[in-house]
């Protein structure tokens, strides 16, 4: 539906948007991820004809955006991060306005205009002015100036920044909504918003294109490691003696718990099922028994830190027990 091929756009010295590459499915609710500045407004531009590139392509349902800016615009829907809003014109009088200005048809303009205002639930708030609205009901106004002359992709820029939670939970429900027969992009820095709205992600940092798959996608390529948290009935050698030659094993650390209990950390390589398996029948095998085990692998927060931030180094963890580590140089304890 959507494709960008080598998108760059710069403003004198600083670039902007770099090499840019994507493309958009039909029917899906597509996340554009990135940190403040990451080029996400840009693109945003680019994709709508607000903005003209410096290099590249853009085909919006097989038009190009430059070449063919008319027939291109007519598939989109645009809700910049400030809706383009008229205070003193009441919700009916603006979305009428923009619907005639898209071009729709007198026969049209009413079935246009209520399927619009059904959609986003503004009806009821049809004949009051923009501006005594809350800024929730603006936002879905904006929204439902953008679905005016039915264009098959959306594009939403931060459409929550600024609403209180009540609000964002509505608006990330009407999204959900406008993606069951369009195409949905929206722009975001907000993880959480991301997760529970999007099918899909395309991540960016500094212009140019980090990641892009599902959020469950992502966190299992990106996990590398994987950590396990155990509670046992055992001494820390006994751990130590059953969990050593099970492959995957990177590191185990051991703490004392409550009740002669022992509370393990274990980090591997391999985040898969059969990790799980591996832990557990070493443990059985030396009559261990498992009181407690949870694994935990990288959420989509660890993934767009890691990606978008240089990660510091800093000292060794300092929490008491004991821990051994299995690397290419052998085996080693070492006190934490």
């Amino acid at each position: 539906m959507v494709e960008v091929s080598h998108l760059t756009k710069r403003y004198g010295a600083h670039t902007a948007v770099e090499d840019l590459s994507f493309t958009v499915e039909k029917g899906l609710v597509y996340g554009f991820l990135g940190p403040n500045g990451a080029g996400k407004t840009t693109t945003m531009n680019i994709l709508t004809g607000c903005l003209a590139a410096t290099e590249g392509q853009v085909t919006i349902g097989g038009y190009d955006i430059f070449d063919q800016p008319i027939q291109a615009k007519r598939l989109v829907g645009y809700l910049p991060e400030q809706p383009p809003l008229y205070g003193g014109m009441t919700v009916e009088e603006y979305l009428s306005f923009v619907a005639r200005a898209k071009g729709v048809t007198v026969g049209r303009l009413d079935g246009q205009l209520a399927e619009a205002e059904a959609v986003t639930g503004v009806t009821d708030v049809a004949g009051r002015l923009i501006r005594n609205l809350s800024k929730g009901y603006r936002q879905r106004v904006g929204i439902a100036q953008a679905l005016l002359g039915s264009p098959q992709v959306i594009i939403l820029d931060e459409p929550t920044v600024g609403l209180d939670p009540l609000q964002i939970v509505e608006i990330r429900k009407l999204i959900r909504s406008l993606g069951r027969d369009r195409t949905v992009i929206l722009s975001s820095h907000i993880l959480s918003e991301v997760q529970a709205v999007c099918d899909r992600v395309i991540m960016v940092h500094k212009g140019r294109l980090v990641a892009q798959g599902t959020a469950a996608e992502l966190e299992q390529r990106f996990a590398g490691k994987v950590t396990y948290h155990l509670t046992v009935k055992a001494a820390p050698g006994e751990v130590h003696q059953a969990l050593e030659p099970a492959e995957g094993v990177l590191e185990v650390a051991t703490e004392p718990g409550d009740e002669g209990r022992l509370n393990v950390t274990v980090t591997a390589s391999d985040a898969g099922p059969g990790m799980d398996e591996r832990i557990s029948f070493a443990l059985s095998d030396q009559r261990i028994p498992v009181l407690r085990l949870e694994r935990e692998q990288a959420s989509l927060e660890d993934v767009f830190l890691a990606l978008t931030q240089e990660q510091p180094t800093g000292p060794a963890d300092s929490r008491p027990g004991r821990t051994r580590r299995f690397g290419r140089g052998g085996r080693h304890d070492r006190d934490l």
